[in-house]
């Protein structure tokens, strides 16, 4: 029952992944909205609900790898079974647990684990070795497509849900939505056993050493730790962030946070699509400055609903694009035998910034009364990244003839 008698075609994977990536990257992309109603409910500070969405990116960044390694080893479907139960317990803890140190270790860790088991890294391999190599980098895009998708999709779900049934109810109705249709999507992702074990024979520990010695992928590690920081703290913030600066209409956050996956469903796609032609290292230094850039001019700009609009747009466009375009070189240089571990090895840096990111967001505010220091770490970490990312090589290792096992 766990198993097919034969890979599942391209489409296939593509439309159970899509409505994955949808759901678990559309849901928390929401957590922004219930930072001051929850905070509120039970009395907290900003920087105990920033600790949760930190502690949550932090775990999805260490149970990455592991995810990657149970799903290049076992089987995607196995993991993201795993993962839908675990986002769902994790959604139900944090609509029902008050005491802080619960809430932010208990949400956390179930949120962190089935984000490692719903998201990019879990189902890159799949995705890689279901699409040949002339359209993997189209097929990365339309999975980072997707979970934009979902952003925009979801933010205004979930925006409605917290106005009209409450907060606590939301996350009820969530975590129901996640487990009923992530888990018949998992079972379209069953693979026979021959196809888990194909290319060359290496080991975990041999293809973990390889890539952290390969000065490429450090690169690629940096890069991504500077995309975590900005991405997520922006995520979090940003409503709190307008609000302080008399943006009160709370529908002007929700609309520029579903910007930003609306506007991403096309940059996704395009980055997939320009990476099968261009350098991917130049494209990514390019969104890397890009990003600098756009958040200076906003900071700025006079601050009104249509000027955050168009920052939300912008940032929107380069908000995924990094994903298609990492996984493709990873997936190049390295091959697809360990391709889910590697993909959640360098996603670990991504996760290590975005912790640092929502969580010194939140506590410099509480130490400062404003979010000015963390913008301009982020200015400057973009311009560090951008050049990180231009001396990636993407040529594909050579290696010496590995013995079977």
């Amino acid at each position: 029952m766990f198993t097919a008698p034969r890979a599942p075609n391209l489409k296939t994977v593509l439309i159970a992944t899509g409505v994955i990536l949808t759901l678990a990257m559309g849901v928390r992309h929401g957590f922004g909205l219930w930072m001051q109603p929850i905070s509120q409910a039970n009395g907290w500070s900003r920087e105990t609900y920033s600790l949760a969405m930190a502690l949550q990116n932090l775990m999805w960044g260490a149970f990455g790898p592991l995810a990657g390694m149970v799903a290049d080893r076992f089987g995607t479907m196995r993991v993201v079974l795993l993962g839908a139960f675990a986002y769902m317990g994790g959604l139900l803890w944090m609509a029902l647990v008050t005491q802080p140190a619960l809430f932010v270790i208990g949400s956390g860790i179930l949120i962190g684990l089935g984000l490692a088991c719903t998201a990019f890294g879990a189902v890159s391999g799949i995705i890689g070795r279901a699409a040949p190599p002339e359209r993997r980098s189209w097929a990365f895009g339309i999975s980072g497509a997707a979970s934009s998708f979902g952003q925009f999709m979801l933010m205004p779900v979930e925006q409605t849900l917290i106005s009209s049934v409450g907060w606590q109810t939301a996350l009820y109705l969530l975590a129901a939505l996640v487990v009923f249709l992530m888990v018949p999507m998992s079972f379209r992702l069953r693979e026979p056993a021959h196809v888990k074990a194909a290319g060359h024979h290496q080991s975990i520990g041999a293809a973990l050493g390889e890539a952290l010695r390969n000065r490429s992928f450090l690169l690629l590690v940096t890069g991504y730790f500077v995309c975590g920081f900005q991405l997520i703290f922006i995520g979090v913030h940003l409503p709190a962030y307008l609000k302080d600066k008399g943006v009160l209409d709370p529908q002007v956050a929700v609309t520029a946070l579903a910007l930003i996956g609306l506007f991403n469903i096309f940059g996704s796609y395009m980055a997939g699509q320009l990476g099968g032609k261009v350098p991917k290292r130049y494209l990514l230094s390019f969104i890397y400055f890009a990003r600098a850039a756009i958040i200076a001019l906003f900071l700025l700009a006079p601050l009104s609903p249509l000027t955050v609009y168009l920052f939300a747009a912008a940032m929107g466009v380069l908000w995924l694009s990094t994903v298609p375009l990492t996984n493709g070189i990873i997936a190049g240089v390295f091959g697809l035998s360990h391709m889910s571990m590697l993909a959640g090895l360098v996603f670990f840096s991504h996760q290590i910034g975005s912790f640092i990111g929502v969580w010194l967001g939140g506590y410099l505010f509480d130490l400062r009364g404003s979010y000015d220091v963390v913008w301009g770490i982020a200015i400057g970490l973009g311009v560090i990244a951008g050049l990180a990312n231009l001396p990636v090589d993407e040529r594909p290792l050579v290696r010496a003839q590995l013995k079977a096992a």
